[in-house]
């Protein structure tokens, strides 16, 4: 077998390139595990956004409504009446959309792989 370091300088570079390349590739692969854990997980959930986007062009208005008159329980959760609540969600999912469209057509470029 041929030797692939004619000197210790070659050898070196070689070990830290080594080394480098595998900070990348430990790097990647776990950031590819928790990106595939949150796509799933936003993917599970995405009949539930359908349906809060439906209640909030719905009945949103007479349960807020009714929150504001006292007429629902003193204990009843009710983070989705808040005033800014949904709203600051929906715009949050926008803006998460917006992302995720443009860290696609930036893999546009890396089609290689």
């Amino acid at each position: 077998m041929k030797k692939q370091f004619n000197d210790k300088k070659n050898y070196d570079t070689a070990l830290e390139r080594i080394r480098d390349m595998e900070c990348r590739f430990d790097r990647v692969q776990s950031a590819l595990s928790e990106l595939q854990k949150s796509v799933e997980a936003y993917s599970d959930v995405l009949d539930d956004i359908a349906g809060l986007d439906d209640y909030y062009s719905g009945d949103w208005k007479s349960d807020f409504s009714a929150d504001e008159n006292g007429e629902l329980p003193a204990g009843l959760k009710r983070g989705v009446l808040s005033e800014d609540g949904l709203w600051n969600f929906f715009e949050e999912n926008r803006e998460l959309r917006e992302q995720m469209q443009d860290l696609c057509d930036k893999l546009k470029k890396y089609d290689r792989f």
